[in-house]
């Protein structure tokens, strides 16, 4: 067996073994997608029928588990991982050698891995991004602008950061930019003349247009150029091995540089847009640190094995999120997720064939759990109260009010068997009860239970 397929090996036992601690688990990256996901096995249209804020490539992806949590779920997320793996050390060793190569894939299974729980195992949009983030930039940099222009405009349809993604690509192959753009239109063509044929090329700009634009401009944290210097170090710690090892290329081959400070800075700015900062959101960082730092280690000689010890920091940090994952079933951070599950299970307890469901508040997991179909085209209420899912346990200022109030109409024409409210014992101001508009729609149910902090209302009449 030779040993890059030893290595591979490797790498997949890793991020195998690692993500099947959390098949019993399903985490906030997961749960609006994979639901999404499940109403469009049962034949629903994404946007025309379901109400989602995501560009259609990221519930594409869960449709490969089969929309169901689980093994299946965690095995996709694993290999997905482990392409993205494969891609940086292909582009490494098409820049510089097999040594290269084999830090680039190496380093970017460890910090796959070994990150905060929320943000590592879900394959949400940001860390859905990183395998045509790094692949496009790898066709450019090696002067094939067509498939860079192509594998960005995936980037693009499974987040607008695509577009950085293409302007990167721009700033490594400034002379394919033609080419670059022609790939990026044909792929981005195609997929808004498909939504057009379904009927949902007008709610696509309204969910993820419209309504991305009022999230991404109103930040719900107090002092963010605060918080964004706070969690950007804390990132650099947790990446210290890769950053000291990027810093040596930066100093060692000036002349390369400037492509990839331009590579940086691009990734910056996706990283500060919306001045949230939120963890996930580094994996547009994470690429072009990576691969830098791949060359940095060959290039530090002997003293790479004191900054390659550096690596057992995010270890030690997270390492013990598996066994949590296993063995602790109060673990703090799956509270929410114990309780939805909990809710679910009620539910179908007492369910019949042909009820439906609405979940009140951002628990699409429940969807999941109960294998119910929606009711209605919101899987959770953050078009319906016009407060991001960002905030609404803690805050009640909503980012729009008459689009808000015409969603609320449109759910009180439904008649869901059962309306969970998720939301209402967090934050009460946001309850299901405290909207006057849905006070006639909601007297048709009667309140059955509340497994924790889930409200349950069944339909009576």
């Amino acid at each position: 067996m030779n040993k890059t397929l030893t290595f591979f090996l490797l790498l997949a036992a890793l991020l195998i073994a690692t993500r099947m601690c959390h098949k019993a688990i399903l985490w906030e990256g997961d749960t609006l997608p994979l639901a999404t996901a499940g109403q469009m096995l049962d034949g629903k249209v994404v946007y025309r029928d379901i109400w989602y804020d995501k560009p259609p490539l990221v519930p594409a992806f869960f449709l490969l588990s089969g929309a169901r949590a689980g093994w299946t779920l965690r095995l996709a997320d694993a290999l997905y991982c482990l392409l993205a793996c494969w891609i940086a050390w292909r582009f490494a060793r098409d820049l510089w050698s097999w040594r290269e190569a084999l830090w680039a894939a190496a380093l970017l299974a460890w910090f796959l891995t070994f990150d905060i729980p929320s943000a590592a195992i879900p394959v949400a949009s940001d860390l859905l991004m990183l395998a045509p983030h790094l692949a496009a930039v790898w066709m450019a940099a090696t002067r094939r602008p067509l498939w860079s222009g192509v594998l960005a405009a995936v980037a693009f349809w499974i987040s607008p950061k695509g577009l950085l993604v293409a302007a990167v690509c721009v700033l490594w192959n400034p002379a394919g930019a033609a080419w670059i753009g022609a790939g990026f239109a044909a792929v981005s063509g195609a997929a808004a003349a498909a939504l057009w044929t379904a009927g949902a090329l007008g709610p696509y700009i309204e969910e993820v247009w419209k309504w991305g634009r009022l999230y991404a401009g109103s930040t719900f944290i107090a002092n963010p150029i605060q918080n964004g210097l706070l969690r950007t170090v804390n990132w650099m710690g947790f990446h210290a091995a890769a950053v000291i090892a990027a810093g040596r290329l930066l100093w060692d081959r000036p002349r390369e540089s400037a492509r990839w400070y331009g590579w940086l800075v691009v990734a910056v700015i996706g990283v500060a847009a919306g001045l949230r900062f939120f963890p996930r959101y580094y994996f547009l960082l994470l690429p072009v640190v990576v691969l830098m730092a791949a060359r940095g280690f060959v290039l530090l000689g002997r003293p790479r094995v004191v900054v390659a010890l550096l690596l057992l920091i995010p270890a030690v940090r997270f390492g013990p999120s598996y066994l949590a994952a296993l063995t602790d079933p109060a673990w703090r951070d799956t509270g929410m997720d114990r309780d939805s599950r909990a809710a679910a299970a009620l539910v179908r307890e007492v369910a019949k064939p042909g009820d439906t469901l609405f979940v009140w508040g951002y628990r699409p997991e429940i969807y999941t759990y109960t294998r119910l179909p929606a009711a209605t085209m919101f899987l959770d209420s953050q078009p319906l109260t016009g407060v991001p899912a960002d905030r609404h346990l803690t805050q009640s200022e909503p980012v729009e009010i008459e689009e808000a109030s015409r969603r609320r109409a449109e759910l009180a024409r439904s008649h869901p068997a059962f309306v969970l409210d998720g939301l209402g014992l967090f934050n009460p101001r946001l309850a299901i009860t405290s909207y006057p508009d849905l006070g006639e729609w909601l007297a048709h149910y009667q309140e059955v239970a509340r497994p924790g902090q889930t409200i349950v209302y069944r339909r009576v009449r």
